[in-house]
């Protein structure tokens, strides 16, 4: 077993940033970060702070280091490293009373340093004792310049790509691990050196505030985790949902993971570039676990109290979306747009105004209503399990062919019923359009719009357009806001609702400007368009 010191050099008087290493970087001192990473790893190291200011070395005894009063010959600006990391070794080797095979330097100022790659690199200098010293080291390959007389000169022969240049290299202070038969007074470094590099926010050293600001955001950086449902039965309104949200969170890390029904779901994130995942073990707990997030956002319909008890116990925060179910409970926050909720429970927000809208819908122009009913919008979502879309089709398409009215038919990314619709193909009055990227233009333009009770009404609502609405499923009936009361006329469950039913109040709508203006002006005085950012902030707030 190797005897291995770690020194870690904390001066008092730094002048970029004063007082530097006992100022708080997140809540804890900026010492605080290189003594707890030398000390989690599994070498069993010896950690000492060497400074000549008693307030940082009683600082590091609280945190479980070992110190060194440094003299004051070797702690001014002018010093370097090298005899201040030779007296501590000197002075450890006698408290300790025990030689060191390495010696360890590692600066306070790269606080987001892993122990991980600590590790890595002590492993490395162990199992090759030709290494005399090795350091930590980023990539800093660029196009670059020097000052040679007074003139600027390129560092390079050719400009080329980045990748085509020759690899440069620049020192971090995260480590820089000498062999105990180099280290001298003015010595750290040997002959024979390896580079160990780090990325990912490791190789950051403070040496500005700007620099601290960095840290500061990596350190309370989480990782957010979205376990979302959608497939065929129950459509894509969560990953719609779920993207946007994503969308907002910019300072924390993202990834999704669907169930293992939801090949559709993650089809549709993976085109966003997101990182997903399909649930590989039997229990979606397990995959969970292989992804160490931070924080889990639910928009799966309802959980179970078990499940979401297995996430508490992993002490993650839990967010939950559109759940009735007993899990929603025990979540630190639940956002309920859709659905209304009998009990009053903290943390748990309802209704319309929670509603996330896409940025098309939020800029924009809202619905001025037409006296003659032109325009035509069919549109039932990502999936329309029941294909009401041939059913409204075939009901109005006699009436609107006679009227001049236009029929444009929007399907989604997961309808595969397009064979229903080959004898509508060729009509000069219908078009169909597949997963649009701008359908609230089609909603603006239409002067009534068909659809389901799912997403789509709080988005029709937000433009203003009369809609009929069919519910696809017994849930989608109690969704509170698809009703009169909120401008929409709603047939309930369509599949129960005849072809004669469904043109009667048709018709009814189409030779009523007055109840199309009504429709209109009880959409107007639902304000959707801060929703998104209402939610937003109770999921930082959570989370923070």
């Amino acid at each position: 077993m190797s005897n291995i010191l770690v020194v870690i050099p904390a001066r008092g008087g730094s002048k970029g940033i004063p007082r530097k290493n006992l100022r708080l970087l997140a809540g804890k001192p900026l010492i605080y970060y290189s003594i707890k990473t030398a000390l989690k790893s599994k070498f069993n190291l010896d950690v000492y702070v060497s400074s000549e200011d008693d307030e940082i070395l009683n600082t590091a005894i609280q945190f479980g280091a070992k110190t060194h009063k440094r003299s004051k010959l070797i702690a001014d600006d002018k010093s370097t490293l090298d005899p201040v990391i030779y007296a501590c070794y000197q002075h450890a080797k006698t408290a300790e009373n025990k030689d060191y095979d390495y010696i360890i330097t590692m600066q306070p100022t790269s606080p987001l340093l892993k122990t991980s790659s600590l590790d890595v690199a002590i492993k490395k200098v162990l199992q090759n004792k030709g290494i005399e010293t090795i350091l930590s080291a980023k990539d800093s390959t660029h196009l670059s310049w020097r000052k040679e007389d007074g003139q600027f000169v390129p560092n390079y022969q050719k400009r080329v790509n980045r990748q085509y240049l020759t690899p440069n290299f620049t020192e971090t202070g995260g480590f820089f691990i000498t062999r105990r038969d180099i280290i001298t007074k003015n010595n750290r470094i040997g002959k024979q050196v390896e580079l160990h590099i780090l990325s990912n926010g490791e190789e950051i050293d403070i040496d500005t505030y700007e620099d601290w600001n960095i840290c500061e955001y990596h350190i309370q950086k989480k990782h957010i985790l979205f376990v979302v449902t959608g497939n065929n039965k129950v459509g894509l309104g969560h990953v719609y949902n779920t993207l946007l949200i994503a969308n907002d969170i910019l300072n924390h890390k993202i990834s999704f993971l669907v169930d293992k029904d939801s090949q559709l779901a993650f089809d549709k994130i993976a085109s966003k570039n997101y990182p997903v995942y399909l649930q590989q073990h039997e229990n979606i707990i397990d995959d969970i676990k292989q992804y160490q997030p931070d924080v889990i956002i639910n928009d799966r319909l309802d959980t179970t109290e078990s499940y979401i008890e297995n996430l508490k116990e992993l002490s993650l925060k839990v967010i939950n979306f559109e759940d009735l179910g007993l899990g929603a409970k025990k979540a630190d926050l639940v956002i309920n747009a859709i659905y209304p909720e009998k009990n009053v429970l903290k943390n748990h927000y309802f209704g319309h105004k929670y509603f996330v809208l896409r940025d098309e819908f939020i800029y924009s122009k809202q619905k001025q209503v037409e006296s003659k009913i032109s325009h035509i919008l069919i549109t039932f979502g990502g999936v329309d399990p029941n294909n009401y879309t041939k059913k409204v089709l075939t009901t109005i398409n006699e009436y609107c062919k006679n009227n001049n009215i236009t029929i444009t038919i929007i399907t989604g990314f997961g309808y595969n019923k397009y064979d229903t619709l080959r004898e509508f193909n060729q009509l000069d009055h219908i078009k169909i359009k597949k997963n649009v990227n701008n359908i609230s233009a089609y909603m603006l333009q239409a002067d009534l719009i068909f659809t389901s009770a799912g997403r789509t009404i709080f988005e029709i609502s937000s433009i203003g357009t009369p809609a009929i609405v069919m519910a696809q499923n017994k849930r989608e009936l109690t969704h509170f806001f698809a009703n009169s009361q909120f401008g929409f006329l709603n047939l309930g469950l369509g599949y129960t609702t005849s072809n004669e039913e469904l043109y009667s109040n048709f018709i009814e709508l189409v030779e009523s400007h007055e109840s199309r203006v009504r429709m209109n002006e009880l959409m107007m005085k639902n304000n959707l368009k801060t929703g998104r950012d209402s939610v937003i902030k109770l999921i930082q707030k959570s989370i923070n």
